[in-house]
């Protein structure tokens, strides 16, 4: 099962063998993602997330994803607090439909079968909601099998907007480098953003398909959310200044494309 992060023991749901398990529903909860420093996007969130968020590319095996960075460190995630709780008012779709997640069947890869983290603490046979009656999900379960469904149909429909990028040769390396006041410096390298310059050269009939199917507003949300980087500095000197009373950043340089990206075929 690729790109499941925090799920550390997914297991596929069965109506015999989980005849009796429960769920305890989380209730702003999230402390399962607090090393993640960033997770895969559905465009359709491109909108809420810029808000909040850098959204930026990234390669995964040879393919390209969609990223919100919740953390421009290893193991770090900014946006999950002391107590567990999420501090932005939008939440990842990803994150959210934990600890559901549908995987592809091993016999057929188009196939999709529901998953939960066996993990999960909430996850039991004593306190909660059941995920079966008789033979039947219950609604809890239908709800997140819906919810599910919809992200996967969401995700389809973008990567049909990533192989645009590419077949375009839009998508250029993006480079960010941090100073701290203490002299400790980290770099964010291996992203990619889309070059507006190489956008705006497109022919008419090549804007005209970015512009009806809708994903010319996703383009536009990603390149205003890298501005959210500067958030992110703040989040990392407040993080730091907790620790050591102090720190501030004294410089972030985001550094102009070098080269352009090339997926890998």
């Amino acid at each position: 099962m690729a790109n499941l992060l925090f799920y550390n023991n997914p297991v596929a749901l069965n109506k015999v063998t989980h005849k009796d398990t429960k769920i305890k529903p989380r209730v702003n909860d999230f402390g399962f993602a607090r090393n993640t420093n960033s997770v895969i996007l559905a465009g359709v969130e491109f909108s809420e997330a810029a808000k909040e968020y850098p959204i930026v590319f990234a390669q995964a095996g040879e393919s390209i994803v969609p990223v919100a960075l919740l953390g421009l460190r290893n193991e770090e995630n900014l946006f999950v607090k002391e107590d567990g709780s999420w501090d932005a008012r939008y939440v990842p779709a990803f994150v959210r439909r934990y600890p559901f997640v549908l995987a592809e069947t091993p016999e057929a890869p188009e196939q999709r079968m529901v998953c939960i983290d066996e993990e999960f603490a909430g996850f039991n046979e004593e306190e909660g909601e059941a995920l079966f009656e008789g033979e039947e999900p219950t609604p809890i379960l239908k709800q997140a099998i819906d919810f599910l469904e919809e992200y996967q149909k969401q995700y389809l429909r973008t990567e049909t907007f990533l192989n645009r990028l590419k077949s375009l040769d839009l998508l250029i390396s993006l480079n960010a480098k941090v100073d701290m006041a203490s002299g400790e410096q980290f770099s964010l390298t291996g992203l990619l953003a889309i070059d507006e310059k190489k956008l705006l050269a497109l022919d008419d009939l090549q804007a005209l398909e970015f512009f009806h199917s809708g994903e010319l507003g996703w383009v536009y949300c990603h390149l205003m959310s890298i501005g959210n980087l500067g958030n992110m500095i703040n989040r990392v000197a407040a993080v730091t200044d907790a620790g050591s009373g102090d720190e501030q950043p004294e410089d972030v340089a985001a550094e102009k494309p070098k080269k352009k990206a090339k997926a890998k075929k």
